[in-house]
């Protein structure tokens, strides 16, 4: 199981250690275009979680290839790339431009529709751009996710990355109006948790592909968890925010959770909560 962090939930150039760390680093979202983001209040903490709406800020492909890439690379960790945008040509276009990484596909970000039709159009002109491993990024809130993960499996993709955040909106406590300058944000944090277990769940039983599992993971067991649903990688997004020490701390917990069970390699249990939990896989063994 290797350890990565969700895409725009770390600046790896300002937090070079924290993005050392893990197993490999995930960019935030590219688009052709530079995009300054959404208007503040951009970030709003829940009792369950937090809220984001940046908007998808960076600053475009040319200047993401041609200075940011290059600073990335001396940070000498496997790189993934999120790629955006608005169609599946401009999708394809990023995608060309890139060697040597891994590409993951934002099919949930703004003004995409992710209809598996449309998931797997842009999967698939990104398939026929380069030959990089390709992981699509899927949304919880389509309740067929595993439909969406067929789709882009059959045009391509060579994994998935489960789960991007999911709609919310947050009052302010005097005022009772929105706290985001959007309305609404994805949410993310503890409450996610349950959300992307199901979807992870959904599309093992589906499929079984190569799946980063993400959303809540706070500690050893919730990454456990999220492999016993049926992830290969697990991601870290809102902890890291406030605990910069999460992927060394996260990794201790698991392997406490693993010496708990007597299990010496997590990869043993992936999927495991599909054939009946641990106690059915100790006793199969014997």
């Amino acid at each position: 199981m290797r350890l990565l962090n969700a895409s725009g939930c770390l600046d790896a150039l300002t937090a070079p250690d924290v993005a050392r760390s893990l197993d490999a680093f995930v960019t935030k979202t590219v688009t052709p275009l530079p995009r300054e983001g959404n208007a503040p209040v951009r970030i709003a903490e829940t009792d369950v979680g937090m809220l984001n709406s940046i908007g998808l800020a960076n600053p475009g492909r040319d200047a993401f290839v041609a200075e940011t890439l290059p600073q990335l690379r001396e940070l000498g960790v496997p790189l993934w790339v999120s790629v955006g945008g608005f169609s599946a040509h401009e999708y394809a276009e990023t995608c060309a431009q890139l060697d040597d990484v891994t590409i993951e596909l934002n099919l949930s970000c703004p003004n995409v529709e992710e209809a598996a039709d449309t998931a797997a159009a842009i999967v698939a002109a990104c398939r026929a751009a380069t030959t990089l491993p390709l992981y699509a990024k899927l949304s919880p809130a389509n309740w067929n996710i595993s439909d969406v993960a067929r789709a882009v499996q059959g045009a391509g993709a060579d994994g998935l990355s489960l789960v991007n955040t999911i709609r919310g909106t947050a009052l302010d406590e005097r005022t009772l109006a929105p706290r985001l300058g959007t309305v609404a944000g994805g949410l993310s944090g503890p409450a996610l948790k349950p959300i992307a277990l199901a979807a992870v769940f959904a599309c093992w039983r589906a499929t079984r592909p190569p799946i980063v599992g993400m959303g809540g993971v706070m500690t050893g067991r919730d990454a456990l968890e999220l492999v016993a649903a049926g992830a290969e990688d697990v991601a870290l997004g809102t902890v890291l925010f406030r605990d910069p020490d999460a992927p060394a701390r996260v990794r201790a917990e698991l392997a406490a959770e693993l010496s708990a069970l007597g299990v010496a390699d997590v990869d043993t249990l992936r999927g495991v909560a599909h054939e009946g939990g641990v106690e059915a896989l100790i006793s199969a063994a014997h």
